[in-house]
Order: C-alpha cells, then sequence, then structure tokens
C-alpha cells in the first residue's frame, strides 16, 4: 500500500507529461476534475437530494458531471432519480466489469455509479486489486466535476472521502439533533483526519428565511473556529420549498420538476459560490486517488 500512496504521489507532481503510469498502466494526461464530496451529520437532512440536484446544476453549466453514490447503507441516490442499476463498483472490483460497463447516462444530463457494497471493501482489497481499480476509478478523470454522496454520520469511508475530496459539503437543517450531529462530524475531521488543506463548506437546509440559515451557519462557525481550529465556509441555504417533496414523491430531481422553485434558485447560488473556488496542488484526480489510498485509517 505504501508503495501504491508513492506512485500516486508521483503522479500528483508530474507535470506537462502526456503519458502517466500507475503500476505499468499507461494513463492519459489528466485534467482538472474538482471532486466534491456531500455529508451529513446525520440522515434526513437533505444530504443526497441536494447532491443528486448540485449534479444537475453542474450540468446545466455545460459541465461534465458524475454522481457517486457511496452511501453504503442507504443508497438513495438511485431512488432519486428512479434508476435501477445493475451493477456497481465491488463488480469493478472484482474485475468482472470495467468502470464504463457500470456507469449509467441519466436522462437528467449526468452520469451516475452505484457504489453499494463496492467502497466497503476496499480496505480488505489486495494489493493488484488495489492497483487494478485505482487504473479504473482514474479513466473517471475526463469529468469536470464528480460529486460524492457519502453515508451520513462518521464512518471510515465517510472519513477517507472527506479527507481525499477538493472540497466537502456538510449539510444541516435547522433542527436542533441536525445542528448537534453536524457539529458531531466536523469536531471528529478535526481530530481524525490529517490536514490536507481541508475545504469546509455548509449548507442549511430547509429553512423558512435567509436569515434563518445563516443564523444556524454563523453559530457553528462562531464555535468551531476557536475550540476545532478549524474553518467552515458558509456556502449557502435551501428554503424549505413544497416542490422539493413533490419532486421527491415524483421520484424526480426538483432541480428538473420546478426549475423557477425557490429551492432551485438557491442551489444555483450555491453551485455559482463552489465555481469561485480556487483549486490547490492536491486536487483532481490523482490528488483524490492519492489521498484515498495513500492513507490508513485505524
Amino acid at each position: 500500500m505504501a508503495d501504491q500512496a508513492e506512485e500516486l504521489k508521483s503522479l500528483m507532481k508530474e507535470k506537462n507529461i502526456q503519458k502517466q503510469t500507475i503500476q505499468g498502466a499507461k494513463l492519459p494526461p489528466q485534467r482538472k476534475t474538482r471532486i466534491i464530496a456531500v455529508t451529513s451529520g446525520k440522515g434526513g437532512v437533505g444530504k443526497t437530494n441536494i447532491s443528486t440536484n448540485m449534479a444537475i446544476a453542474y450540468a446545466k453549466m455545460g459541465k461534465n458531471v458524475i454522481v457517486i453514490d457511496a452511501d453504503l447503507g442507504l443508497a438513495n441516490v438511485n431512488v432519486m432519480m428512479n434508476i435501477i442499476p445493475k451493477f456497481n463498483l465491488y463488480h469493478v472490483m472484482k474485475k468482472q466489469k470495467k468502470m464504463s460497463d457500470i456507469i449509467i447516462d441519466t436522462e437528467y444530463g449526468i452520469k451516475f455509479i452505484a457504489g453499494a457494497s463496492g467502497f466497503s471493501k476496499i480496505a480488505n482489497m489486495e494489493e493488484a486489486e488495489r492497483s487494478d481499480f485505482i487504473k479504473e476509478l482514474y479513466t473517471l478523470a475526463e469529468a469536470d466535476i464528480i460529486i460524492i454522496d457519502t453515508s451520513a454520520g462518521v464512518s471510515k469511508n465517510v472519513l477517507s472521502f472527506v479527507a481525499a475530496a477538493d472540497e466537502v459539503v456538510i449539510v444541516t437543517t435547522s433542527e436542533p439533533t441536525a445542528i448537534t450531529d453536524a457539529y458531531g462530524i466536523i469536531k471528529i475531521i478535526a481530530t481524525e483526519v490529517e490536514n490536507y488543506d481541508l475545504n469546509l463548506k455548509m449548507v442549511v437546509n430547509r429553512v423558512n428565511s435567509a436569515l434563518e440559515g445563516k443564523k444556524i451557519a454563523e453559530r457553528m462557525i462562531q464555535i468551531v473556529a476557536p475550540f476545532l481550529n478549524l474553518k467552515v465556509e458558509y456556502l449557502g441555504f435551501i428554503y424549505n420549498d413544497p416542490a422539493v417533496e413533490q419532486a421527491v414523491l415524483k421520484q424526480k430531481p426538483f432541480f428538473i420538476c420546478a426549475p423557477t422553485s425557490k429551492a432551485a434558485g438557491c442551489l444555483r447560488h450555491i453551485v455559482a459560490k463552489l465555481e469561485k473556488t480556487d483549486y490547490n496542488e492536491y486536487s483532481g484526480i490523482s490528488g483524490f486517488l492519492q489521498k484515498l489510498f495513500g492513507r490508513k485509517w485505524e
């Protein structure tokens, strides 16, 4: 595993090279793929809904977008889009399928990959399996945006994605338990994740006013900064909009069903703000893979 990490580090540092190699495999030159992990301290705050609709908002901007459902317990991205995937990342890991075989082109202009049990098996992969899997993951570098919908709460997989992503969007609501759990996951990130210039951002979902969202975020940021020595940026809010619930019942993204809704408008502002975020040297697929596989969670 250490050798694998070193190879990925060298990949990340090489620039202006037309062909790169991971364990002997020729790889295409890397483009700047932005990798966004969307997570939450608890379930039921709208994390998956935001992940899915954020992806569509990016696609409407002309971006090539892939959504990866990494929620091992409740894989709901496919439910949001009324899709039943035949294959997932586990089939790629076992070399039963290529990455291109499991990517689903949706009717919404985004691509979808079912993670299912695949990500839970990463830690137990043999070196040869890991090498082949990394090569397959590297093919996703053709995307402009990869959005990873993580499990709610704290687990080894969630922490791995948080540490590896270019940006981490933490979703909460105005409910006291959601706020408490959001603080909880930030606290664990602060203590368990080694510093990779973490880019933490917060979205407050289902608010009744812009002021409500701002106050919740400011309260959280004021606590996090001095006590955890961690910077969290307020990304924005999403209104408590009936159009969202109606879209969920239809198994359609609200960005498609109700593009002029308040919720859709809020999401446009959030994506626009994300677009203004600068990249660092560890961004992109190479950086993501190095950080995801080049560390061991005890």
